[in-house]
């Protein structure tokens, strides 16, 4: 089977929200320009579900910090190395790095090898 993902779990403060929605809008434009498949972010509604380990667990959250989570899909691992190696290095990108909005000490990143697909 074929199919691959990077999820990402990134802390941002509530109120700079919008401001995360545009950046995360221009990196997902350009991972789609450079090939990625789709890109989508999400922003937590339900943090404490009954009866299972809760994301929470996984960061830290300060007071005011939303948890994000965006997925970037890809055909494999290989086609993942080649596009995200183009977007890291694309001037759109790199002169968005310093002002990167979110908790970067507390973000997750993982890929994920497709096993079934529905």
């Amino acid at each position: 089977m074929n199919g691959y993902v990077d999820l990402y779990l990134l802390p941002v403060p509530r109120r700079q929200l919008a401001a995360y929605r545009r950046q995360a809008r221009a990196f997902g434009s350009v991972a789609r320009e450079y090939g990625a498949l789709g890109y989508r972010e999400f922003a937590v509604e339900d943090l404490h579900p009954q009866g299972v380990k809760s994301l929470a667990k996984a960061v830290t959250l300060k007071r005011q910090e939303v948890l994000t989570a965006a997925i970037a899909e890809f055909r494999s691992r290989s086609h993942r190395d080649r596009v995200m190696k183009r977007v890291m290095n694309d001037p759109r990108i790199t002169r968005m790095m310093p002002d990167t909005i979110g908790n970067m000490a507390q973000m997750h990143l993982g890929g994920f090898k497709a096993i079934v697909k529905v």
